[in-house]
């Protein structure tokens, strides 16, 4: 079963962009794992000079997308019980819990705003979740919506060649993930841990979780604090 891609965007110029590259593009274009569909929102205008947004209502600077517009756009594809997404500096965080669910979908329809926005009658209507990929504002959704879809397709089983490899990677249980080393054993003074060289895999395991637990305490502290709270309401 294919993990279906739906983007509504002014620049469809801008995919498949790095969806193209490496597995995740062997699985799209060879595999047929998943698949990318480009809606160009601007055939959707019924403005005879193709103009698909409008002024803020109650004034303001900028311009808002029109909701008819975009209502248009979206109706020109079939849902399939896929999640709307729409590409937002105001939605939730895009976290890897909602995007484990997503990518359990058939697929996902994700539109990229640009300009003030997108008027919010037709996010209403049409039951869009908005997604934030960062605290920072970017010029359009394009690139939020790339982060967003490889994050997803990503784990559509088949996509990647080791599965196994998910296991222990940032966030999946709520800790980053531990350094990473290889060859050459000595890097400009830079020694591999001994440990990893060690061939102990027990050890190598529990070093590992420290370094996992320490890189969390103090890169992200908003994470290692909801995971002494889940530890403690589990009675841990």
């Amino acid at each position: 079963m294919s993990f279906d891609v739906a983007v509504l965007t002014m620049f469809p110029e801008a995919f498949p962009g790095p969806l193209g590259v490496s597995l995740i593009g062997t699985a799209w274009r060879e595999a047929g794992l998943w698949s990318l569909e480009t809606v160009d929102i601007r055939g959707f205008s019924k403005d005879k000079r193709g103009f698909l947004d409008d002024t803020p209502a109650g004034g303001g600077p900028g311009q808002v997308m029109r909701a008819d517009v975009i209502a248009s756009a979206l109706d020109s594809v079939e849902r399939n019980g896929r999640p709307l997404l729409y590409m937002s500096a105001r939605g939730r965080p895009l976290t890897q819990e909602r995007v484990r669910t997503w990518s359990t979908a058939p697929g996902l329809i994700v539109l990229c705003g640009r300009f003030e926005g997108v008027d919010q009658r037709v996010l209403d209507a049409r039951g869009f979740e908005e997604v934030a990929v960062g605290d920072a504002v970017l010029a359009g959704g394009e690139a939020a919506a790339l982060v967003t879809i490889e994050a997803c397709v990503r784990l559509v089983p088949g996509v990647l060649g080791q599965p196994e490899s998910l296991s222990e990677e940032s966030f999946e249980d709520g800790l980053l993930e531990h350094p990473q080393y290889t060859r050459p054993r000595t890097f400009e003074g830079r020694d591999i841990p001994d440990v990893l060289l060690s061939g102990h895999h027990a050890e190598v395991r529990k070093w590992r979780q420290a370094q996992r637990e320490v890189t969390t305490r103090e890169r992200r502290p908003d994470l290692w604090a909801q995971r002494l709270a889940n530890q403690q309401a589990k009675g841990e």
